[in-house]
């Protein structure tokens, strides 16, 4: 089976989904990833709210098509967020959207505090996602409630949905100091594609340090000091998403040289330390 890559939305931060989607095209992706949801929560804040799809139709069409003309698919949307008074049905339109676009995974993350109220809103999230033929998948961020792969399997298992997945980022895997062995204990089932960076082995000690190499200064693939050969060898033979933002050498690389760069160091790390696949 030939390894399968897709390139994430924060690898080419601000680059809006159709010219996205034509560089990884051009740069030798399989797939892409897109932040087009907008979080329900207005507490929500971030500095790259991404293209909301579903309120803009016009960007909607011209992304559908970039597809169409690419021949890339796109496999996963950002961003849900389970925060304390959310109604999961204001994510529909964003699903119907997703699933207009052919998307497949959805990443999830958890802001609220209240871990039985977590576990509902992931389970009605999945129910209503089931029908777009949408997985939910909690990645546990350490930013964020949710921010070890036994907070996203406690979650994930209660839930008890088919669709129902955890997403492991090899930044995130490492700086809430999870032991690789304890991936052993995740179902294939349970993992639908793996994200895939590098970083330094140090890890930040305060939100604002966690969030500014997580968004603008990851690494290539090899790079840094993350066991990062350590983690795939655990997981299944997934499509992986090269999630590497790093602003200094878009700035100096351009989008599509970066996102280029980005893939084939990944490519040569997986095939020096997995071996080539066929």
């Amino acid at each position: 089976m030939t390894r399968q890559f897709s390139i994430s939305y924060l690898t080419t931060l601000n680059v809006p989904p159709p010219e996205m989607i034509h560089i990884a095209a051009r740069a030798g992706y399989d797939f892409v990833g897109l932040r087009t949801i907008a979080p329900a929560d207005p507490k929500f804040s971030v500095s790259d709210p991404g293209y909301p799809l579903s309120k803009d139709k016009a960007m909607l069409r011209a992304t559908k098509n970039a597809l169409q003309d690419t021949g890339l698919k796109l496999l996963d949307l950002e961003v849900v967020v389970i925060y304390d008074g959310l109604n999961p049905t204001d994510y529909l339109n964003d699903f119907e959207a997703a699933a207009e676009l052919g998307g497949r995974h959805v990443v999830t993350v958890v802001k609220s505090e209240d871990r039985n109220y977590a576990i509902e809103c992931f389970a009605e999230l999945c129910d209503l996602a089931k029908p777009f033929g949408l997985t939910m998948d909690l990645e546990y961020v350490t930013w964020f409630k949710v921010s070890t792969l036994k907070d996203a399997l406690e979650i994930v298992e209660a839930a008890g949905c088919d669709n129902g997945g955890i997403l492991v980022d090899p930044l995130h895997h490492h700086r809430s100091r999870v032991d690789n062995a304890e991936l052993d204990q995740l179902l294939q089932k349970w993992i639908n594609y793996a994200q895939l960076c590098d970083g330094p082995s140090h890890i930040p000690s305060t939100v604002e340090e966690l969030v500014y190499t997580g968004t603008k200064e990851r690494l290539y693939v090899g790079e840094g000091g993350i066991d990062v050969e350590g983690i795939v060898k655990r997981l299944p033979e997934v499509p992986y998403a090269i999630e590497m933002p790093h602003v200094k050498r878009i700035e100096e690389l351009g989008a599509e040289e970066f996102a280029r760069r980005c893939l084939q160091t990944a490519k040569d790390y997986l095939d020096q330390k997995l071996g080539v696949t066929k």
